[in-house]
């Protein structure tokens, strides 16, 4: 690692509060959100469970509750929590921002239970990953700015003169978010929770692939790089492998992915250069993502002995595995002749789960493992055995699924595409479902290992929360380390 230079001086103590807010509530929506995703995953294995309570909780309905809840509410509520704590730590400097601070917490609770109302009773813009209305867009908006102030602010009066790299990444998802939010949710509002994209036709098809993509690109690949960088070092107690690494790998990472969003968009009506040209751009995409994964898990190197003691470590590093299998199945299916077998079939829900299970998930566990005994002065979690358990459950969970899902959707693919010699389809799609049906009940039980084991998670916080005689001695909490 690169040294820097510290100002001399007392560091005033850091703004905690904020971390362990966004850490609690980070647990909370995980349940709330995968929760949700296993009933859905029920009703598609027993479709009479859609018949519960029309037509609120409908597939329909439910589906992009769940994909939000578990992206944004679960998800964002990590990068808040661990953003602000990074920051923090490697600049030594408390959070800039005043009540900025708050409104970010605060405003954020209201956008999930607004999302959490609107989205069951059908108010949506049917964007993917964008389905709320403009009225919450408009304050999502408002609190990515407030977000932006309060993280770069904090940067600009750092005590060091260095800028570490976890923020780096950090710092490119808040501005490119904010950038895609805004262009992708322009729209004309007819009534309130009623409106209409400014885009159409092919080029609303464009505008929302650039942004569906590269919401995964930033908000769920490059922020969450930002907590790679931090705490699988800091929990390996292991320097980065490769610094220089890191500056080639954010570069790259992020020059490349903003091309790559029309793969989502073959043989449609977006001209054929363009989809081509994404095609491209997510192949080349395999060479940064890998490098990212690499110098992750070289970051080991004299310390693999700790993955046998240490399950918060296995979560950081085998997060890092499915981030490197998420994305070489990516630009593989961007190709054509892959992406002709792949599109709209469960291979596709098998990719975006290996990511947001398998990495996402698991690395933003991992962190929060990290985080809760550091934020509320405890010597360690109350229970390591709960920590090892819901990892072999995630785990498993994460395979279960993501298994399931590719058999379904290499036989769905298979299968629509089957022809007599006359020309008719060999198979209707009613047996494609039917064969697609034990997978419908492996997913199922793979979710459901995966919800299991984060209430294992909630209980094993609540217990380190709670637990007096596990408080850490004076000497060991230090609200204003000299050191990251």
């Amino acid at each position: 690692m690169t040294t820097s230079v510290v100002k001399t001086g007392p560091v005033p103590a850091y703004d905690y509060k904020i971390v362990r807010q966004f850490t609690i509530m980070s647990v909370v929506w995980g349940i709330v959100g995968m929760g949700v995703g296993v009933l859905i995953a029920a009703q598609l294995a027993w479709p009479a469970l859609n018949d519960l309570f029309q037509p609120f909780t409908h597939f329909g309905r439910l589906r992009p509750l769940h994909t939000n809840a578990v992206i944004f509410a679960f998800g964002g509520s990590v990068l808040f929590a661990t953003s602000y704590y990074v920051v923090q730590r490697t600049c030594q400097t408390p959070l800039w921002g005043g009540w900025l601070v708050p409104f970010t917490f605060w405003g954020w609770q209201v956008v999930i239970v607004a999302a959490a109302i609107t989205l069951p009773m059908g108010l949506t813009s049917s964007k993917e990953y964008a389905e709320l209305e403009w009225p919450i867009d408009i304050l999502i908006a408002l609190i990515w700015v407030a977000y932006a102030l309060v993280f770069f602010g904090t940067i600009a009066k750092r005590r060091t003169s260095h800028i570490y790299v976890a923020n780096w990444f950090f710092g490119a998802y808040i501005i490119t978010i904010a950038f895609l939010h805004i262009v992708n949710n322009l729209a004309i509002p007819v009534y309130p929770f009623k409106s209409y994209s400014l885009f159409a036709g092919t080029t609303d098809a464009m505008i929302q692939w650039w942004y569906g993509h590269n919401a995964v690109g930033f908000f769920l690949t490059a922020a969450f790089l930002g907590i790679m960088y931090y705490f699988v070092p800091k929990q390996a107690g292991r320097p980065v492998y490769s610094y220089q690494l890191s500056i080639v790998h954010f570069w790259a990472l992020i020059s490349i992915y903003v091309w790559a969003g029309g793969h989502h968009l073959h043989y449609s009506a977006l001209p054929d250069w363009t989809q081509s040209l994404a095609m491209i751009m997510s192949v080349i995409l395999l060479a940064p993502s890998w490098g990212g994964m690499i110098n992750g898990i070289m970051t080991l190197s004299g310390a693999w002995h700790k993955l046998r003691t240490d399950p918060t470590l296995r979560f950081l590093v085998v997060s890092l595995s499915f981030y490197g299998m998420s994305t070489f199945e990516g630009p593989m299916m961007s190709i054509k002749t892959v992406n002709a077998l792949s599109h709209n079939t469960d291979w596709t829900v098998g990719h975006v789960h290996s990511g947001a299970l398998g990495w996402v998930a698991m690395i933003s566990i991992g962190a929060l493992y990290h985080l809760v005994p550091v934020l509320f002065g405890r010597k360690q979690m109350y229970s390591v055995k709960l920590i090892n358990a819901h990892f072999w459950l995630a785990t498993v969970g994460t395979v279960l699924y993501i298994a399931a899902m590719w058999v379904n959707g290499i036989t769905q693919g298979l299968m629509w595409r089957a022809f007599n010699a006359d020309g008719t389809l060999t198979y209707s799609f009613v047996e494609s479902v039917i064969a697609s049906y034990p997978g419908y009940i492996v997913r199922f039980i793979g979710g459901a290992f995966f919800l299991f084991g984060m209430l294992l998670m909630a209980y094993n916080v609540f217990r380190t929360v709670t637990e007096k005689e596990n408080a850490a001695s004076e000497d060991n909490i230090v609200p204003h380390a000299q050191t990251a």
